[in-house]
Protein backbone atom coordinates (compact mmCIF):
# COMPACT_ATOMS: atom_id res chain seq x y z
CA UNK A 1 0.00 0.00 0.00
CA UNK A 2 1.44 3.36 -1.05
CA UNK A 3 2.20 6.15 2.14
CA UNK A 4 1.46 9.64 0.96
CA UNK A 5 2.96 12.38 3.36
CA UNK A 6 1.93 16.10 3.38
CA UNK A 7 4.84 18.32 3.86
CA UNK A 8 4.26 21.45 5.69
CA UNK A 9 6.22 24.81 5.24
CA UNK A 10 8.34 25.76 7.98
CA UNK A 11 7.82 29.29 6.46
CA UNK A 12 4.91 31.19 7.75
CA UNK A 13 4.10 34.99 6.38
CA UNK A 14 3.11 37.15 8.43
CA UNK A 15 0.97 39.96 7.71
CA UNK A 16 1.48 43.70 8.67
CA UNK A 17 1.68 44.25 12.06
CA UNK A 18 -0.91 46.35 12.72
CA UNK A 19 -2.77 45.13 10.25
CA UNK A 20 -3.54 41.91 11.49
CA UNK A 21 -6.33 40.45 13.60
CA UNK A 22 -8.12 44.07 14.46
CA UNK A 23 -12.00 43.97 14.58
CA UNK A 24 -14.23 46.28 12.82
CA UNK A 25 -17.48 47.78 14.16
CA UNK A 26 -20.31 45.27 13.17
CA UNK A 27 -22.34 48.42 12.96
CA UNK A 28 -20.51 50.70 10.86
CA UNK A 29 -17.54 48.91 9.70
CA UNK A 30 -15.13 51.00 11.08
CA UNK A 31 -11.63 49.81 11.57
CA UNK A 32 -10.07 49.85 15.07
CA UNK A 33 -7.03 50.33 16.09
CA UNK A 34 -6.45 49.46 19.98
CA UNK A 35 -8.87 47.85 22.46
CA UNK A 36 -9.94 50.54 25.22
CA UNK A 37 -9.38 48.12 28.14
CA UNK A 38 -8.48 44.48 28.90
CA UNK A 39 -8.26 42.17 31.78
CA UNK A 40 -7.20 38.58 32.36
CA UNK A 41 -10.51 36.37 32.69
CA UNK A 42 -8.31 33.22 33.78
CA UNK A 43 -4.91 32.76 33.47
CA UNK A 44 -4.63 31.49 29.76
CA UNK A 45 -7.83 33.72 28.37
CA UNK A 46 -7.86 37.64 28.17
CA UNK A 47 -10.93 40.05 27.41
CA UNK A 48 -10.93 43.08 25.35
CA UNK A 49 -13.26 45.71 25.48
CA UNK A 50 -14.17 47.47 22.03
CA UNK A 51 -15.26 50.75 21.54
CA UNK A 52 -15.97 52.40 17.95
CA UNK A 53 -15.03 55.64 18.07
CA UNK A 54 -17.13 56.64 14.66
CA UNK A 55 -21.07 55.57 16.14
CA UNK A 56 -19.93 54.38 19.85
CA UNK A 57 -21.27 50.95 19.42
CA UNK A 58 -19.05 49.08 21.96
CA UNK A 59 -18.16 45.22 22.55
CA UNK A 60 -16.53 42.13 24.03
CA UNK A 61 -13.69 39.91 22.72
CA UNK A 62 -12.14 37.08 24.42
CA UNK A 63 -8.52 35.47 23.34
CA UNK A 64 -6.80 32.46 24.33
CA UNK A 65 -2.97 33.06 25.80
CA UNK A 66 -0.60 29.78 24.40
CA UNK A 67 1.95 29.12 27.27
CA UNK A 68 5.79 28.96 26.07
CA UNK A 69 8.88 28.23 27.83
CA UNK A 70 12.89 28.71 26.77
CA UNK A 71 14.59 25.89 26.60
Amino acid sequence: MPAIAEVLSTNVPRPAPRGSDLPTCPVCADSMVAAEASAYLTESVVSYLWTCDTCGYGFVTKHSVKRFSCN
